[in-house]
């Protein structure tokens, strides 16, 4: 049977890589196996320690060296990666070494409200001010441009009148808590597992 090892590239406090690590515990072909955060303070390590999930401290210096990034994630085993609040911008030879097998999440409705520096509470002020009626998320694959690789999924919620752009925040973190690890298991299952 094929094993896939997921690496998970965060930025942040890590709520999406826990998701991500709860929901793959107990699965028997798909690993969470390390994540690489380009924050040396972020979040996410304490999840990882929690998780007993190998972490590991990739500067942009570090992570913009295509040598000693691809080497990196050969001599873990590294098979998809998966963004979960990664803030750097994934190159071109990355791309080229994981072809349709680096997946993100981005927290609104595709086209709408992506592209160069739209993400956090940047995406949902733009929401809220764009008075839209609706938002949610995006899971896609990841090409050479922000926010424009192939879309596997997405999902919608309402935004109220009444509606901050925290509130909205809070209602999309619940969404991509509830969908991404799923979208990930059903996209390794049918595209990548034999």
């Amino acid at each position: 049977m094929t094993i896939i090892n997921i690496a998970i590239f965060a930025s942040g406090g890590g709520s999406n890589a826990n998701a991500i690590i709860n929901y793959f515990k107990k699965h028997t072909a798909i690993n969470v196996t390390h994540i690489y955060c380009n924050r040396k303070a972020a979040g996410v390590f304490n999840i990882a320690t929690q998780a007993n999930i190998a972490a590991s401290y990739l500067p942009k210096t570090s992570f913009a060296n295509p040598t000693y990034t691809l080497a990196l994630l050969k001599t873990h085993n590294i098979n998809v990666i998966v963004l979960a609040g990664f803030l750097l911008k994934i190159p071109e030879w990355l791309i080229a070494a994981y072809p349709n097998k680096i997946l993100n999440i981005h927290p609104a409705l595709l086209p709408l409200h992506g592209g160069l520096g739209m993400y956090g509470m940047h995406v949902h002020n733009a929401v809220y001010h764009a008075k839209a009626t609706q938002t949610g998320i995006t899971i896609h694959l990841v090409n050479k441009n922000y926010d424009d690789g192939t879309v596997l999924f997405s999902a919608a919620c309402p935004v109220l009148p009444t509606h901050t752009p925290t509130t909205i925040a809070a209602n999309v973190l619940a969404l991509e808590h509830l969908h991404y690890p799923k979208v990930i298991e059903n996209y390794i299952d049918n595209y990548l597992l034999d």
